[in-house]
């Protein structure tokens, strides 16, 4: 009796032995192709951001939110079985509604799908992929928010505070580069990073303008007016000379932080932020110049060139903003708009 119980403990433990070592050779090969999978992914989105850094030229920073979209996206999807490569339609629409879910704006659904179109396109094109999980997936209305900009006052009372520290006696270094900084970027409507990337050599102030590298490493004369190049040039020759002495070695940038090194992105919002006192920001700048330039009768391919937008669609936001200029012009020179309602 002992010896038949022995045996069939004997055997049990046989039986279990070998469902468990079964069962750990299934995990391992899923654990094994999670893995390679999930290793596809990364090397697919380091490909693709290393063709826009290398191919489109794009910016360091742009290439980062690309690069976080996607590895979001490949987070999403990887929940729900999939990969980059083998996502549907169904993926796609049901990240977006997570991202509606969790109260992310649309401008920002609309940007990081923009991100998917142009990945997906790119695959599409290597012949990664058979189909791409984008088409037919409507876009947030991110045109319907208009872009906000400052009134012409609340510029010119930024522009004067810093004017002032930059006109007084004791001005050092910094209070020169700021307003010369501030006078840039709403006279020339530059973005941050067109700021941050000038080189003295991109300087012509001898014919008023300055050279700007913008998105995609396009370049683009922009025209500056008399205070602005006047900003410029006190910086240039009194601020510019202080904060280079405070580093090592030559800086090419020209705007310089307070240690002599290459200003960065981070700094500039700060000093806009600080100047108006939490109500703009570079970007705000950049809108307010766009504004009040069609409020005061430029045409939008004008403003097109002028602000370097790849389309003109870009620009069309500003007629909304513009509206009560152009209201304006329709009562003085439509010839029925002068006639008085019931004559």
């Amino acid at each position: 009796m002992r010896l038949r119980w022995y045996l069939a403990r004997w055997v049990r433990g046989l039986v279990w032995a070998r469902w468990r070592a079964e069962n750990q050779e299934v995990m391992r090969k899923k654990s094994v192709g999670h893995k390679a999978e999930t290793a596809s992914d990364v090397t697919l989105v380091r490909e693709y951001v290393t063709h826009l850094r290398v191919e489109r030229g794009l910016r360091p920073l742009s290439c980062e939110a690309y690069r976080c979209d996607l590895e979001q996206f490949a987070e999403f999807v990887e929940g729900e079985g999939a990969s980059l490569a083998t996502a549907k339609q169904k993926h796609v629409s049901g990240w977006m509604q997570d991202k509606r879910e969790h109260a992310v704006e649309s401008r920002s659904i609309a940007r990081k799908l923009s991100c998917l179109r142009g990945f997906y396109k790119w695959l599409l094109k290597d012949k990664r992929i058979g189909h791409d999980p984008t088409v037919n997936i409507e876009s947030p209305a991110s045109w319907k928010v208009l872009p906000k900009s400052l009134a012409e006052g609340e510029v010119e009372e930024m522009l004067e505070r810093t004017g002032v520290a930059a006109r007084s006696d004791g001005a050092d270094g910094l209070a020169l580069r700021d307003h010369a900084i501030l006078e840039l970027l709403y006279a020339g409507g530059l973005r941050v990073g067109e700021i941050v990337s000038l080189r003295q050599e991109d300087l012509r102030l001898e014919s008023a303008s300055v050279q700007v590298r913008g998105k995609g490493d396009k370049e683009r004369i922009v025209p500056l007016h008399a205070k602005a190049i006047k900003a410029i040039e006190n910086y240039v020759q009194r601020g510019r000379p202080e904060l280079v002495s405070k580093g090592a070695g030559m800086q090419r940038a020209l705007f310089l932080s307070v240690r002599g090194k290459a200003l960065t992105t981070q700094v500039v919002w700060m000093l806009v932020r600080t100047v108006s006192g939490g109500k703009a920001s570079p970007h705000k700048l950049r809108h307010s110049c766009a504004t009040h330039m069609v409020e005061h009768g430029a045409d939008l391919r004008t403003v097109q060139t002028f602000l370097g937008h790849a389309d003109i669609a870009t620009t069309q936001v500003y007629t909304h903003l513009a509206i009560d200029r152009l209201k304006q012009v329709h009562r003085n020179f439509h010839p029925r708009a002068k006639m008085r309602v019931g004559a």
